[in-house]
């Protein structure tokens, strides 16, 4: 006759008690972020029945910030698990805020990629302003100090030989405003971003000075960045979260779906679809890699330039600052 260990028995009950826990284990909680509704971040939950994954191995929330240098707090206070963040906001998080363990994950947007659309910078179409230097002792408006759109006309007006201060004056102004503010004159050059660069208004009213891939060349607008100890411990939902996402962006970025996909945008920008029918998701939009990858080579080029320009006191080298093995091994299960 067999005798049954009690103790035994009762700690293979517990081995498997245990293993089914950890099997039945909560998501991953990845909380990212967003400035406007055209960011990747969202538009992902937009097309939730296209993620495998959501759901089972993580969860994704969306956090609408005004800007990307308070996302930097955020990530700093663990309010976030990723940064949408603009190439000189992760620099002085990096450096400024000292998260030097802050890895760049993936590709938002690029901007001057050949072929594709670059940020404007406009003049009133019959004012004064005809060349660059004619914009000493003039007004310019800019979205942030220090922010991308801010560096590229800054870099501009330096290679025709202007300062800031010295020969002109900036006022920081919501990205929405440049507009009539050009109109009132009250700046004489005004910064133009998608989507508002597509304003007919503007478009009647301004012509453009230079575009941003004149001033600065290719630019990588914005990355996504998260802690290294992070994607080291939730590795596997990382990688689920990518591939998820990749997929979502393939088809966004498929031309069948443009209709469709500029329906979403119109209804998280509340404006008329056919405002973005005729140039979402393509050549005349920014560059957006279908497989997030971000281009290291540009990053490291934009952050010099902000070291040159003295937002930065040392720089440092990007690709020590950078993890794709989540993208690409996401990139080979979709293939």
């Amino acid at each position: 006759m067999k005798i049954i260990d009690p103790l035994r028995t009762l700690l293979a009950a517990a081995a498997l008690l245990g293993l089914a826990s950890a099997l039945q284990a909560d998501p991953v909680k990845i909380r990212t972020s967003y400035v406007v509704p055209i960011n990747w971040p969202a538009l992902l939950l937009e097309k939730k029945d296209l993620a495998t994954h959501l759901g089972k191995s993580y969860t994704l929330e969306a956090v609408r910030f005004n800007g990307t240098p308070p996302m930097v707090t955020a990530l700093a206070s663990g309010d976030i698990e990723i940064g949408d963040l603009a190439y000189s906001s992760f620099a002085l998080a990096v450096e400024n805020a000292g998260m030097s363990d802050l890895m760049v994950i993936g590709d938002d947007f690029q901007d001057g990629v050949p072929g594709y659309y670059s940020n404007e910078f406009f003049v009133l179409d019959d004012g004064p302003i005809k060349t660059v230097e004619d914009l000493k002792g003039k007004v310019v408006a800019t979205n942030a100090t220090g922010s991308a759109v801010d560096l590229a006309s800054r870099a501009m007006l330096k290679k025709h030989g202007l300062e800031p201060n010295r020969d002109y004056t900036i006022i920081e102004t919501g990205l929405p405003s440049a507009r009539p503010m050009l109109a009132e004159k009250k700046v004489d050059l005004a910064p133009g971003v998608l989507p508002f660069s597509k304003d007919p208004e503007l478009r009647k009213l301004g012509r453009i000075l230079f575009t941003q891939k004149e001033a600065i060349g290719k630019t990588q607008m914005i990355v996504w960045a998260a802690h290294k100890d992070f994607i080291a411990k939730n590795r596997a939902a990382m990688v689920d979260m990518m591939e998820d996402s990749m997929r979502i962006v393939r088809w966004y970025l498929d031309p069948a779906n443009r209709k469709e996909a500029a329906a979403i945008v119109a209804k998280l920008t509340r404006q008329p679809p056919d405002r973005y029918e005729s140039w979402i998701f393509s050549d005349k939009d920014y560059y957006r890699d279908p497989s997030l990858l971000p281009d290291l080579d540009a990053l490291q080029a934009n952050i010099d330039l902000q070291k040159s320009l003295g937002f930065l006191k040392t720089g440092f080298d990007v690709h020590k600052q950078a993890d794709l093995s989540l993208a690409r091994e996401a990139a080979q299960r979709l293939k």
